[in-house]
């Protein structure tokens, strides 16, 4: 086929327009799933997970927040006592499985810290109550927005009939929001950091509760923002005396020169949601 052929050949010329019409180069840049998804757009992706979130906050009014943070594990006393129940069956049918045996400690030694599910909903509850009216949604729960801790913050704001906000990650073992979340301010993250700058932006205070390694990457991030003056001074709360006295060493810090003496001023500590809601309230009065 010579030139002129290939040129007039009908057939040809449609299904090469149906190339052209199908191909990647033809997409709307922002519809080029495959190109947006690639290592060079990676910027581009992070300026979405910055701006999404916040376009949608800034249209709610969110005017402020309240971080609160805490283990996946902690559930309520009856979930976990239920899972060790079932255990406890498993053991009967293999009693030398060191295995189950330890599993059944840990779930004891959780059911133990059930409380603090409890404590984290009714502060959630009396956080939102107290704050978000009909023209103003201030002091509004936000957590990572999984189950544990997480959940039971979201489920007071929802027992209270008010907004909170659930910031969830995607990672390996995928993490689905709760269901107390309030439908349009549950967000999916790639990035860890992009999500720890919105947990951070409206927060006029952050409260620990128990938890692992997650919890811990999280305070000691507020506190560094805190020591370095990049975030303004709010309450760090401790939820837990105990707990967090067997966890950390702060003073061990300051005492070896580590940290300064008035570092230590950073950190408050609560055992009650009306203890931690009182410091958070006497602050906000300043």
């Amino acid at each position: 086929m010579d030139l002129e052929e290939r040129s007039n050949d009908i057939e040809l010329v449609k299904r090469n327009l149906q190339l052209i019409l199908s191909s990647n180069s033809y997409q709307l840049a922002h519809e080029d799933l495959e190109m947006l998804n690639s290592d060079e757009m990676r910027g581009v992706r992070m300026l979405l997970e910055i701006g999404k979130p916040e376009q949608i906050l800034e249209k709610e009014e969110i005017l402020s927040t309240i971080i609160v943070f805490g283990g996946a594990n902690i559930a309520k006393c009856s979930s976990i006592k239920q899972k060790i129940a079932d255990e406890q069956q498993l053991l009967k049918q293999k009693p030398s499985s060191s295995q189950i045996k330890r599993k059944i400690q840990r779930l004891e030694d959780l059911y133990s810290m059930s409380h603090y599910y409890d404590s984290a909903r009714e502060f959630s509850r009396i956080v939102s109550r107290e704050n978000q009216i009909k023209t103003c949604s201030s002091h509004v729960i936000v957590t990572g927005g999984g189950p544990g801790i997480m959940e039971a913050a979201n489920r007071g704001a929802f027992d209270a009939d008010c907004k909170s906000i659930g910031l969830n990650i995607s990672i390996p073992n995928e993490q689905s929001p709760n269901p107390f979340i309030t439908p349009g301010l549950c967000f999916k993250f790639n990035y860890f950091a992009l999500r720890k700058i919105h947990f951070v932006m409206r927060s006029i205070a952050a409260v620990f509760f128990p938890g692992g390694f997650g919890t811990l990457d999280e305070l000691f991030e507020i506190l560094t923002l805190r020591q370095t003056g990049m975030k303004n001074a709010i309450p760090i709360i401790l939820f837990g005396r105990e707990y967090w006295s067997k966890i950390i060493n702060f003073q061990l810090l300051a005492d070896s020169g580590l940290i300064a003496d008035d570092h230590l001023n950073f950190i408050q500590y609560a055992d009650t949601a009306i203890e931690a809601w009182e410091i958070i309230r006497k602050n906000s009065d300043r």
